[in-house]
C-alpha cells in the first residue's frame, strides 16, 4: 500500500469514528510527524490531492503524552502539565470536494412474477440491474450489485452497500471484509453458497473521482438511498424467505431497523430485533475485523453468530462454542 492508499485508508478509518460519535483521538508526536510528513509527500507529488481535510484536522487529532513509564511523584510536588493542544495537520490546498447526489425519485413498486424462486429471483435481477436510477449512479465500467446465494437460505445477511471490488465483479462482499465474511460462515459450518448475502444498497454510493477517474474512499449510504433501494432488499426477502437477517454494521442496523442514527453498535449487537416479521440479529461488519484484529473482537462477532446459529438450530460443537476465548 503506498503512501497515498494509507492517507485514504486512514481517512476512511477517521470517518468511521465519528459516525460513532468520537471526536477526538490520540496520537504520539513521533506519529504525527510522520503524518505531516506523509501529508506534504503526497502534495509535493500530486498537484490535486485527494485528501481531504475533514477527518484529518482539528479537532480529531491530538498530541499524546509519552509512553516511557517514569516514576509516580506524590501529587503536592507534581508539576501540573499543559492540557495536550489541538494539532492542525498540513493538507494540500487543493481538496476535493464531497460528492452530492441529484434527489432521488420515489422508491419503485416492486411486484413479482408469479413462478418458482429461480424464476423470481431472475426477474428480479432483470429489473434491479437494468434500473435506469440504479444505472445512472454506476460509474462507466462498474456494476449494480444483488445479492447472491441460496434462494433457500434460512441465514440472510445484509451489508450496507457495494465496495470497490464488489462494483468491479458485481457481486456483493468480494473484497477483504467479505473474504472475512466468507471464512466466518465456514465456522459456522456453511458453505458461503449455503447462506444468502446482500446489501442495502445495489450501488457503491459515489464519492469525487481522482485524476485518473476512481473513486476517492467510501461513504455510507444516506437515509435517501436506502430508502429508493429497499423495495428491492424485500423483494429478495421475499423470494428467499429466511428464518432471519443479520445486520452486518451500523449503517445497515439503521436502515433495517428505521429508528435513525445508532450511536454505537455496542448500543444493539448481540440482541434479537426484528424487520417486519423475522428476527434480526444486529452485529459488527466484517471491515471491524480487519481493523480490529484482537481476540475479544473476534469473540464478540462470534458469540452473536453462535446465537444466529441456536436460532436455526445448526449444531453447534464444544470447539464453536470456544472460538475466540
Amino acid at each position: 500500500m503506498n503512501v497515498r492508499e494509507q492517507l485514504l485508508a486512514l481517512n476512511d478509518e477517521l470517518r468511521r469514528l465519528k459516525s460513532e460519535g468520537r471526536r477526538t483521538v490520540t496520537i504520539s508526536e513521533d506519529n504525527l510527524d510522520q503524518l505531516r510528513q506523509a501529508v506534504a509527500d503526497v502534495t509535493t507529488i500530486e498537484t490535486a490531492a485527494p485528501i481531504s481535510a475533514e477527518m484529518i484536522s482539528q479537532p480529531l487529532v491530538s498530541a499524546a503524552a509519552p509512553t516511557a513509564m517514569s516514576p509516580v511523584e506524590p501529587t503536592s510536588s507534581r508539576v501540573r502539565q499543559p492540557a495536550p493542544s489541538v494539532v492542525p495537520v498540513p493538507v494540500a490546498r487543493t481538496v476535493v470536494p464531497v460528492y452530492t447526489t441529484a434527489p432521488l425519485p420515489a422508491p419503485p413498486v416492486v411486484t413479482l412474477p408469479a413462478g418458482d424462486k429461480t424464476t423470481r429471483w431472475a426477474a428480479l435481477r432483470e429489473l434491479v440491474l437494468n434500473h435506469p436510477v440504479c444505472q445512472a449512479h454506476v460509474r462507466p465500467g462498474k456494476q449494480v450489485v444483488l445479492g447472491v446465494g441460496d434462494l433457500d437460505a434460512r441465514i440472510f445477511f445484509c451489508g450496507e452497500a457495494p465496495g470497490p471490488e464488489d462494483e468491479v465483479q458485481g457481486e456483493p462482499f468480494i473484497g477483504p471484509p467479505g473474504q472475512l465474511l466468507t471464512r466466518m460462515i465456514q465456522g459456522m459450518g456453511l458453505k458461503r453458497e449455503q447462506v444468502y448475502i446482500t446489501n442495502l444498497m445495489n450501488w457503491r454510493p459515489e464519492m469525487a473521482l481522482d485524476a485518473r477517474g476512481e473513486q476517492i474512499g467510501n461513504r455510507a449510504p444516506s437515509p435517501e438511498e436506502i430508502k429508493f433501494c429497499l423495495p428491492f432488499l424485500r423483494a429478495q426477502l421475499e423470494i428467499v424467505q429466511p428464518k432471519l437477517i443479520v445486520a452486518l454494521g451500523k449503517t445497515a442496523a439503521e436502515g433495517l431497523l428505521g429508528q435513525g442514527p445508532i450511536k454505537t453498535l455496542g448500543e444493539i449487537r448481540g440482541q434479537w430485533h426484528a424487520f417486519g416479521e423475522l428476527p434480526l440479529m444486529v452485529t459488527y461488519h466484517p471491515s471491524y475485523i480487519l481493523r480490529n484484529q484482537s481476540n475479544s473482537s473476534k469473540r464478540m462477532i462470534w458469540e452473536d453468530l453462535l446465537k444466529v446459529m441456536e436460532r436455526v438450530e445448526l449444531p453447534i460443537s464444544d470447539k464453536q462454542q470456544n472460538y475466540f476465548l
